[in-house]
Protein backbone atom coordinates (compact mmCIF):
# COMPACT_ATOMS: atom_id res chain seq x y z
CA UNK A 1 0.00 0.00 0.00
CA UNK A 2 1.33 3.36 -0.98
CA UNK A 3 1.90 6.06 1.60
CA UNK A 4 -1.26 8.16 1.85
CA UNK A 5 -0.06 10.80 4.32
CA UNK A 6 -1.59 14.20 3.44
CA UNK A 7 -3.47 12.72 0.50
CA UNK A 8 -7.28 12.93 0.61
CA UNK A 9 -9.20 9.67 0.54
CA UNK A 10 -11.06 9.41 -2.77
CA UNK A 11 -14.51 7.91 -2.17
CA UNK A 12 -17.24 6.78 -4.56
CA UNK A 13 -20.75 6.64 -3.05
CA UNK A 14 -23.14 3.99 -4.41
CA UNK A 15 -26.82 3.84 -3.39
CA UNK A 16 -30.00 3.51 -5.43
CA UNK A 17 -31.85 6.18 -3.43
CA UNK A 18 -31.00 9.71 -4.53
CA UNK A 19 -31.73 11.21 -1.12
CA UNK A 20 -29.35 8.74 0.54
CA UNK A 21 -26.63 9.38 -2.07
CA UNK A 22 -26.90 13.11 -1.58
CA UNK A 23 -26.95 12.76 2.21
CA UNK A 24 -23.89 10.51 2.27
CA UNK A 25 -22.04 12.80 -0.11
CA UNK A 26 -22.78 15.82 2.09
CA UNK A 27 -21.82 13.86 5.21
CA UNK A 28 -18.51 12.67 3.79
CA UNK A 29 -17.61 16.12 2.51
CA UNK A 30 -17.66 17.24 6.14
CA UNK A 31 -15.10 14.55 7.01
CA UNK A 32 -11.49 15.70 7.14
CA UNK A 33 -9.24 14.08 4.56
CA UNK A 34 -12.09 12.72 2.44
CA UNK A 35 -13.18 13.79 -1.04
CA UNK A 36 -16.21 12.32 -2.84
CA UNK A 37 -15.26 11.74 -6.48
CA UNK A 38 -18.67 10.53 -7.66
CA UNK A 39 -22.00 8.92 -6.84
CA UNK A 40 -23.79 6.05 -8.59
CA UNK A 41 -27.34 4.72 -8.41
CA UNK A 42 -26.61 1.07 -9.23
CA UNK A 43 -23.75 -1.37 -9.47
CA UNK A 44 -23.26 -0.96 -13.21
CA UNK A 45 -22.93 2.81 -12.91
CA UNK A 46 -20.54 2.22 -10.02
CA UNK A 47 -18.22 0.09 -12.17
CA UNK A 48 -18.18 2.74 -14.89
CA UNK A 49 -17.31 5.43 -12.34
CA UNK A 50 -14.62 3.29 -10.70
CA UNK A 51 -12.94 2.99 -14.09
CA UNK A 52 -13.32 6.72 -14.79
CA UNK A 53 -12.75 8.37 -11.41
CA UNK A 54 -10.20 5.96 -9.86
CA UNK A 55 -11.48 6.10 -6.25
CA UNK A 56 -9.51 4.61 -3.36
CA UNK A 57 -12.63 3.09 -1.83
CA UNK A 58 -16.28 2.51 -2.73
CA UNK A 59 -19.05 2.92 -0.15
CA UNK A 60 -21.46 0.31 -1.51
CA UNK A 61 -25.16 -0.31 -0.93
CA UNK A 62 -26.36 -3.90 -1.44
CA UNK A 63 -29.94 -3.96 -2.76
CA UNK A 64 -29.90 -2.05 -6.06
CA UNK A 65 -31.34 -2.45 -9.57
CA UNK A 66 -29.37 -3.45 -12.70
CA UNK A 67 -26.44 -4.86 -10.70
CA UNK A 68 -26.64 -5.40 -6.96
CA UNK A 69 -23.95 -4.49 -4.46
CA UNK A 70 -22.60 -8.00 -3.94
CA UNK A 71 -22.12 -8.58 -7.67
CA UNK A 72 -20.66 -5.10 -8.09
CA UNK A 73 -18.25 -5.69 -5.20
CA UNK A 74 -17.01 -8.90 -6.82
CA UNK A 75 -16.52 -7.05 -10.13
CA UNK A 76 -14.58 -4.27 -8.43
CA UNK A 77 -12.32 -6.72 -6.63
CA UNK A 78 -11.74 -8.72 -9.85
CA UNK A 79 -11.06 -5.80 -12.20
CA UNK A 80 -9.84 -3.09 -9.82
CA UNK A 81 -8.10 -4.95 -6.98
CA UNK A 82 -6.46 -1.74 -5.77
CA UNK A 83 -9.91 -0.30 -4.94
CA UNK A 84 -11.39 -1.22 -1.55
CA UNK A 85 -15.10 -1.72 -0.92
CA UNK A 86 -17.03 -0.97 2.27
CA UNK A 87 -20.66 -2.02 2.43
CA UNK A 88 -23.21 0.39 3.93
CA UNK A 89 -26.69 -1.11 4.00
CA UNK A 90 -29.87 -1.52 6.01
CA UNK A 91 -29.55 -5.31 5.76
CA UNK A 92 -27.74 -7.28 8.45
CA UNK A 93 -28.90 -10.83 7.68
CA UNK A 94 -26.42 -13.69 7.50
CA UNK A 95 -26.84 -14.20 3.75
CA UNK A 96 -26.09 -10.56 2.94
CA UNK A 97 -23.08 -10.44 5.27
CA UNK A 98 -21.59 -13.71 4.00
CA UNK A 99 -22.22 -12.72 0.37
CA UNK A 100 -20.54 -9.34 0.76
CA UNK A 101 -17.52 -10.79 2.55
CA UNK A 102 -17.16 -13.57 0.01
CA UNK A 103 -17.30 -10.97 -2.79
CA UNK A 104 -14.37 -9.14 -1.21
CA UNK A 105 -15.84 -6.29 0.84
CA UNK A 106 -13.35 -5.06 3.45
CA UNK A 107 -15.94 -3.56 5.76
CA UNK A 108 -19.63 -3.90 6.52
CA UNK A 109 -21.68 -1.20 8.24
CA UNK A 110 -25.39 -0.70 8.75
CA UNK A 111 -26.99 2.64 7.98
CA UNK A 112 -27.14 3.38 11.70
CA UNK A 113 -23.41 4.15 11.46
CA UNK A 114 -22.31 7.73 12.06
CA UNK A 115 -19.89 9.91 10.12
CA UNK A 116 -16.90 9.08 12.33
CA UNK A 117 -17.54 5.34 12.09
CA UNK A 118 -17.95 5.48 8.30
CA UNK A 119 -14.73 7.49 8.01
CA UNK A 120 -12.84 4.97 10.15
CA UNK A 121 -14.14 2.05 8.08
CA UNK A 122 -13.14 3.73 4.82
CA UNK A 123 -9.61 4.44 6.06
CA UNK A 124 -9.26 0.93 7.50
CA UNK A 125 -10.30 -0.60 4.18
CA UNK A 126 -7.77 1.43 2.19
CA UNK A 127 -5.09 0.38 4.68
CA UNK A 128 -5.99 -3.26 4.01
CA UNK A 129 -7.86 -3.85 7.26
CA UNK A 130 -11.44 -4.86 8.00
CA UNK A 131 -14.00 -3.07 10.13
CA UNK A 132 -17.50 -4.18 11.10
CA UNK A 133 -19.97 -2.27 13.21
CA UNK A 134 -21.10 -3.95 16.48
CA UNK A 135 -24.29 -5.34 14.92
CA UNK A 136 -22.34 -7.11 12.19
CA UNK A 137 -19.66 -8.38 14.58
CA UNK A 138 -22.41 -9.86 16.75
CA UNK A 139 -24.00 -11.55 13.73
CA UNK A 140 -20.65 -13.03 12.68
CA UNK A 141 -20.02 -14.35 16.18
CA UNK A 142 -23.52 -15.82 16.34
CA UNK A 143 -23.13 -17.47 12.95
CA UNK A 144 -19.91 -19.12 14.07
CA UNK A 145 -21.49 -20.20 17.35
CA UNK A 146 -24.27 -21.94 15.42
CA UNK A 147 -21.80 -23.67 13.16
CA UNK A 148 -20.87 -27.27 13.62
CA UNK A 149 -17.50 -27.95 15.28
CA UNK A 150 -14.47 -27.91 12.96
CA UNK A 151 -13.91 -31.21 11.13
CA UNK A 152 -11.21 -33.57 12.27
CA UNK A 153 -7.67 -32.33 11.66
CA UNK A 154 -7.08 -34.65 8.72
CA UNK A 155 -10.28 -33.37 7.09
CA UNK A 156 -9.65 -29.63 7.34
CA UNK A 157 -9.82 -27.93 3.93
CA UNK A 158 -6.79 -26.78 1.95
CA UNK A 159 -4.29 -28.44 4.28
CA UNK A 160 -5.07 -26.15 7.22
CA UNK A 161 -3.85 -27.15 10.65
CA UNK A 162 -6.25 -27.11 13.59
CA UNK A 163 -4.62 -23.96 14.99
CA UNK A 164 -4.79 -22.19 11.61
CA UNK A 165 -8.49 -23.04 11.44
CA UNK A 166 -8.98 -21.61 14.94
CA UNK A 167 -7.22 -18.40 13.95
CA UNK A 168 -9.39 -18.04 10.83
CA UNK A 169 -12.50 -18.56 12.93
CA UNK A 170 -11.45 -15.81 15.32
CA UNK A 171 -10.63 -13.49 12.42
CA UNK A 172 -14.20 -14.04 11.21
CA UNK A 173 -15.39 -12.80 14.60
CA UNK A 174 -13.54 -9.54 13.98
CA UNK A 175 -10.78 -10.25 16.51
CA UNK A 176 -7.44 -8.47 16.19
CA UNK A 177 -4.15 -10.39 16.34
CA UNK A 178 -3.67 -9.20 19.91
CA UNK A 179 -7.12 -10.46 20.90
CA UNK A 180 -6.52 -13.79 19.16
CA UNK A 181 -3.23 -14.16 21.04
CA UNK A 182 -5.04 -13.70 24.36
CA UNK A 183 -7.80 -16.14 23.39
CA UNK A 184 -5.33 -18.85 22.33
CA UNK A 185 -2.74 -18.16 25.03
CA UNK A 186 0.05 -17.64 22.49
CA UNK A 187 2.32 -14.77 21.48
CA UNK A 188 1.06 -12.26 18.93
CA UNK A 189 4.00 -13.15 16.66
CA UNK A 190 2.74 -16.75 16.70
CA UNK A 191 -0.69 -15.56 15.63
CA UNK A 192 0.88 -13.63 12.74
CA UNK A 193 2.73 -16.76 11.64
CA UNK A 194 -0.45 -18.86 11.71
CA UNK A 195 -2.34 -16.10 9.88
CA UNK A 196 0.27 -15.81 7.13
CA UNK A 197 0.39 -19.59 6.68
CA UNK A 198 -3.40 -19.84 6.56
CA UNK A 199 -3.74 -16.97 4.08
CA UNK A 200 -1.19 -18.63 1.78
CA UNK A 201 -3.06 -21.95 1.90
CA UNK A 202 -6.53 -20.53 1.22
CA UNK A 203 -5.43 -17.77 -1.17
CA UNK A 204 -6.83 -14.94 0.96
CA UNK A 205 -5.55 -11.44 0.20
CA UNK A 206 -6.87 -9.84 3.38
CA UNK A 207 -8.73 -10.50 6.63
CA UNK A 208 -12.14 -9.92 5.04
CA UNK A 209 -11.59 -12.66 2.47
CA UNK A 210 -10.29 -14.91 5.26
CA UNK A 211 -13.44 -14.20 7.30
CA UNK A 212 -15.64 -15.11 4.36
CA UNK A 213 -13.68 -18.35 3.91
CA UNK A 214 -14.05 -19.21 7.61
CA UNK A 215 -17.81 -18.64 7.46
CA UNK A 216 -18.22 -20.74 4.31
CA UNK A 217 -16.19 -23.61 5.77
CA UNK A 218 -17.65 -23.27 9.28
CA UNK A 219 -14.33 -22.80 10.99
CA UNK A 220 -14.36 -21.57 14.56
Amino acid sequence: MTDRIDQPLRVLVVDDQQLVREGLTALLELTDGVVVVGAAGDGRQALDLVADRKPDVVLMDLRMPVLDGIAATAEVRDHFPEVAVVVLTTYADDESIAGALAAGARGYLTKDAGRAEIGMALRAAVAGHSMFDPVISARLAAALARSTPPPARDRLPDGLTQREAEVLGLIAQGRTNAEIAVALFVAETTVKTHTNNAFAKIGARNRTEAAGYAIRHRLG
